[in-house]
């Protein structure tokens, strides 16, 4: 007998993770978050929280 296949459910895609865009570079780019500051890694641009 042949078995029966195990149909993979469908996940509806995840949303985009919000955060801020770098100011310099625009809105394809978002900053970093760490610990205590935002950051660009292609200009190097930061803030503080």
């Amino acid at each position: 007998m042949a078995e029966k296949k195990e149909e993979k459910k469908k996940e509806p895609p995840k949303p985009y993770k919000k955060g801020k865009h770098c100011p310099k570079c625009g809105p394809g780019v978002k900053l970093a978050e760490h610990k205590g500051r935002f950051s660009c890694g292609k200009c190097g641009y930061y803030e503080k929280k």
